[in-house]
Parts: structure tokens; C-alpha cells; sequence
């Protein structure tokens, strides 16, 4: 536990900071500039974390390889990997940008973006998938530092980033009046300040970093590796996105208030939701180091002192948004908006109830994912897309915005019924590849 402690601590005030300066986006959007553009910028999150969730979790996938030969202390495989998950992070940054610009529009359109808002949320997102290089950028390099067994270094920056985010949302939007664009600018190049900051320290710091000219050779063998680890990644943020899309699409027919209402209760959720991603990134790494040290007698203990640390801090977090709930909605809107509050502590304290679900949606599979079987975790993802898409289509149009409340708690719930006996398989086949006794 003092271990898991002390690596994921430093995690937690990055994913902390991350979701800080999201939040002031959406504060000083919905402050300055009112309900509509606070729905604009909330119609694009399913969407945004369709593509961007794409290329963290394929970053995170490039991570594990790393991860295993720092295990082993394969120090020259470790670069040539390095190297090759850069080549390949370029390209899908190219192709990613030119199709998600290129197709933005439609996309919104798809997802029956109201009227009202649709040019706001498109002046939004279109940039913001213009960054997506940047995006590549600081997820990779920040994981290939935590590979090696540094989170503090990617915080340092991140923490960086926030001050420069916040300090351009308010240049771009209340001195210039840019509007949502500001916003979006605002992230993008915050994030590129923590990318190239990550990218220059850790030239100057890691020697174990510093490759020769065998090491960047292309290696199509490696390139396979990666893939096999960070396309499936990429992919269970997608299909677990998919379902949000179909929820969002199901929201946005609801009418911009319920969208506001969507917005401002997410921001705050995933606020209070950064210790179990925090834990699960640190899952990830503890799976890939303890597989390449063979040390399997580690995994068990640790899923048990993480899942300890998350069920206590769950019933930690729904009692503050079950009694602080309605306050901190208020941040995001005027009081004169009371059925955008209203509803906001309503998706809150849905969601909050749920969140015992959620540590280990994060923590079982993460640890899958670094022992090197991103495959289930894909199919977990299946499962949680599966259960939004069964609340966007049948019970919103039902009970309205209610039901949208309780469509995450019901993915939580599908994801853990694969991930339970995915883990206990997935044991048992690693310590029989390594020739240990199964227990």
C-alpha cells in the first residue's frame, strides 16, 4: 500500500490538475459567457472523449512494453520501443487530425447537436482536434517517464500547464472575447507547454532515455508490440466513448438546459473521479513492472491494498456531493438557472452512489492492461458501451433526464461482471506462462 501510495500520489495531483483547468474552462465559459456556450462546450465532451480518450489510451498502451523491460532491466529494448512508439504516435496524430477536422461538423450533426448551440460547439471542438499532436505529445512522453518508474516529473508540468490554461482563459475570453475558441485554444496550448516541458527534462534528466542510432532503427516486430498493446487500449476508451455519444445524442434532444445541466455534473464528477484514475494508471504500471520482474506473487496484493484505498475514498466522495452537491453546481451557472442546479445535483449524487462500481472498473482493469492483456479490457469497455447505449435509446426518451443520471452507474455495474472473472483467468494464465504454482 505504501507503495501504491507513493507512485500514485504524485498521478492523483496530475490528474487533479488536468481536470482543474477543464473545470475553469467550463466556469469561466459558463460565467462569462452564459448557458448556451456552456452547453456548447458540454455537447462536444462525449465526442471529445471519443478521439482524445483514443489517443491517451494508445499512449498508455505504448507505456507497457516500456514497462516490462524496466522490469526485466532490458534497458536497450526498453529505447528501441521508446523510438518506435514515437513513429507511430506520428502517424496517428496525422491521421487522426485531418479526418476528426475534416469531419467535425457531421459528427455534431449526427449527435442531433440543438440549433442554438451547434456553431459554438463546433468553433469549439474543431480546434481542440486540431491539437491533437500536442495531445499525442504529452501522453506519450509522460508515459514513457512513468514507465520507468517517475509519476512526479509529468506533474510538475501538467501543474505548469493548468496555471498557463487558466492565466489564456482569461486573455482569450474575458479581455479579447474570443469565446469558445478562446477556451479551446487555451487547452491546446497549455498542453503543448506540458508536452515539450516533459520532452526537454527528460532528454537532459533519464541517461536510460538516451538511445544510439541502432535503437532508432524502425523495428516492424516492435511496432506489432505496440500495436497489440495500444490500439486495443485506444479502443476500449473509443467503444466506451461510443456509448457516451449515443447518451449525449439522447441528452442533446432533451434541450440545452439538460446538456448544461449534463455538463456542469460531469466536470465536477470526473473532478471527484481522479484518485480512481489515478490508482488505475498505477495499477497499470505495478501490473507491467511485477510481470517483466516475474514477481506475480505482488499482483494479488496490491489489487488488494489499491481496491482498499478506493472503496474508502468512494464513500468519501458521495457523502461531500450528496451534502455539497447543489453548491458546487452553482459555480457553473447563475442562480437564476434552478433546473440546471437541479438537475446537475441529481446526476451527482446518481453517480456518486455508484462510485464503489467505478474503483474497480479502474483498478481490475488496469491491472489487466499492464500484465499485457489489453484485449479484456476492450471487451469491458463493450460491456459499458453497451449499457449507455440501452439508457440512451430506451430510457431517456422514457424518463427524460433521470435516467441519463444513472447511465454511467449501469456501465460500472455491466463492466465489472466481465472484469471480476477476466482477472482471475487472466492470473492464472500469466503464472502458469511463468511457471509458478497457481493458488
Amino acid at each position: 500500500m505504501k507503495l501504491i501510495l507513493g507512485f500514485s500520489v504524485p498521478l492523483l495531483f496530475g490528474f487533479l490538475f488536468q481536470q482543474f483547468y477543464n473545470l475553469m474552462d467550463t466556469l469561466i465559459v459558463g460565467r462569462f459567457l452564459g448557458v448556451d456556450a456552456l452547453a456548447s462546450v458540454g455537447s462536444t465532451g462525449s465526442v471529445n472523449f471519443l478521439i482524445i480518450g483514443f489517443c491517451m489510451g494508445v499512449c498508455n498502451g505504448f507505456a507497457i512494453p516500456l514497462a516490462h523491460r524496466f522490469g526485466a532491466a532490458d534497458y536497450r529494448a526498453l529505447r528501441a520501443f521508446m523510438m518506435n512508439a514515437v513513429y507511430l504516435s506520428a502517424i496517428f496524430a496525422v491521421v487522426m487530425t485531418v479526418l476528426t477536422v475534416s469531419f467535425c461538423r457531421p459528427i455534431l450533426q449526427l449527435m442531433r447537436t440543438p440549433e442554438n448551440i451547434i456553431d459554438g460547439a463546433y468553433r469549439y471542438i474543431v480546434i481542440i482536434f486540431a491539437g491533437i499532436p500536442v495531445t499525442y505529445l504529452y501522453n506519450l512522453v509522460s508515459g514513457v517517464i512513468r514507465s520507468i518508474g517517475d509519476s512526479r516529473t509529468p506533474v510538475v508540468f501538467l501543474t505548469l500547464a493548468s496555471a498557463v490554461n487558466i492565466a489564456l482563459d482569461l486573455i482569450f475570453i474575458v479581455s479579447l472575447g474570443m469565446g469558445v475558441e478562446g477556451a479551446a485554444l487555451a487547452t491546446v496550448i497549455s498542453q503543448a507547454v506540458s508536452g515539450v516541458g516533459c520532452l526537454i527534462y527528460s532528454r537532459k534528466k533519464f541517461e536510460v532515455l538516451r538511445t544510439d542510432a541502432d535503437e532508432r532503427r524502425i523495428n516492424t516486430s516492435y511496432m506489432k508490440t505496440l500495436c497489440n498493446m495500444g490500439v486495443p487500449m485506444g479502443l476500449q476508451y473509443s467503444i466506451t466513448a461510443i456509448g457516451s455519444v449515443i447518451l449525449q445524442s439522447a441528452v442533446n434532444s432533451l434541450g440545452s438546459n439538460a446538456v448544461a445541466a449534463m455538463t456542469a455534473g460531469s466536470k465536477i464528477s470526473m473532478f471527484f473521479c481522479c484518485p480512481f484514475d489515478a490508482l488505475g494508471s498505477t495499477m497499470a504500471t505495478y501490473g507491467g513492472q511485477n510481470v517483466g520482474a516475474k514477481k506475480m506473487d505482488r499482483i494479488s496484493g496490491g489489487l488488494k491494498a489499491s481496491s482498499i484505498l478506493g472503496v474508502g475514498y468512494a464513500v468519501f466522495a458521495f457523502v461531500i456531493l450528496l451534502l455539497c452537491g447543489s453548491r458546487l453546481a452553482g459555480f457553473f451557472v447563475e442562480t437564476a438557472a434552478p433546473e440546471v442546479i437541479r438537475n446537475a445535483r441529481l446526476f451527482l449524487i446518481a453517480n456518486s452512489a455508484f462510485y464503489v462500481a467505478l474503483v474497480f472498473v479502474n483498478i481490475v482493469r488496469f491491472l489487466i492492461q499492464g500484465m499485457g492483456y489489453s484485449k479484456f479490457a476492450v471487451l469491458a469497455g463493450v460491456f459499458e458501451m453497451a449499457a449507455r447505449t440501452l439508457v440512451g435509446f430506451v430510457f431517456v426518451p422514457l424518463f427524460g433526464f433521470p435516467a441519463a443520471c444513472f447511465a454511467s452507474p449501469v456501465a460500472w455495474v455491466f463492466a465489472d461482471a466481465f472484469l471480476f472473472p477476466a482477472y482471475v483467468h487472466v492470473l492464472k494464465k500469466t503464472k502458469r506462462m511463468l511457471g509458478e504454482p497457481i493458488r
